[in-house]
């Protein structure tokens, strides 16, 4: 049977409607990506180099590490850092890829995240193909990655920094205890499809699904609010 005429009308209508939203938002989108750099707050050289100081003054002392971070950028970025890294409330699982940690948010904007995410037993998965450039700086434990080709583990040791191109993918793996402060820059918002999966599909830890969109939410309108996208 022949559609009908109001079917077809309808169809045609969504299309356009589709077409000019499109058009709208792809030179948006363009010129924001191309001054994406406008928009970050933290740089790369301060974060590898507030984290490789930590090492050296605290050695294997985890917390103590995580503490001096978080002081100095939060003396350094008072309005967009989380500073209640001791809060138990702001900690909360992670499950993402298949491996499994802890995380406490320092920042989470449109445009730029920091963490700290580890565990102490280890964990294994998959790193997600992300919208964003991640800067994974090992502060105790190791580190491991793998990419289809090659017969030898990526080593990652403290102080050093594994970065994860924007749109490439890897095995990760933390054999034992291990701790990382997390950047990450570029488009925030579409990886958190990744960071929710798990949860969703698998978990079904509905009461660290709320917490995580709380807190995470918490942060992202905050920062808006003050103007940093």
């Amino acid at each position: 049977m022949a559609p009908s005429s109001s079917q077809s009308g309808g169809l045609t209508r969504l299309l356009m409607i589709v077409g000019i939203l499109i058009g709208v938002f792809t030179p948006i989108v363009y010129l924001l990506e191309r001054n994406l750099e406008s928009f970050y707050i933290f740089r790369l050289d301060e974060l590898q180099d507030v984290a490789q100081r930590g090492i050296q003054a605290h050695g294997n002392d985890t917390a103590k590490i995580v503490e001096y971070i978080v002081a100095e950028l939060h003396e350094k970025h008072p309005s967009h850092v989380n500073p209640k890294w001791n809060v138990d409330e702001e900690w909360m699982f992670n499950n993402a890829g298949g491996a499994m940690g802890g995380m406490y948010l320092i920042h989470a904007s449109i445009t730029e995240y920091l963490i700290i995410f580890g565990t102490a037993v280890g964990t294994e998965g998959h790193t997600g193909r992300h919208t964003a450039d991640d800067y994974f700086h090992i502060l105790t434990g190791e580190e491991w990655a793998y990419v289809p080709g090659q017969f030898q583990p990526e080593v990652y040791p403290p102080g050093t920094v594994h970065h994860l191109k924007r749109g490439d993918v890897k095995q990760y793996r933390m054999p034992e205890a291990c701790f990382a402060l997390e950047y990450a820059r570029g488009w925030i918002p579409p990886m958190l499809f990744f960071g929710f999966a798990d949860g969703v599909f698998s978990t079904l830890d509905v009461q660290t699904l709320y917490r995580t969109v709380a807190i995470t939410g918490r942060e992202m309108i905050s920062n808006l609010l003050i103007g940093k996208i």
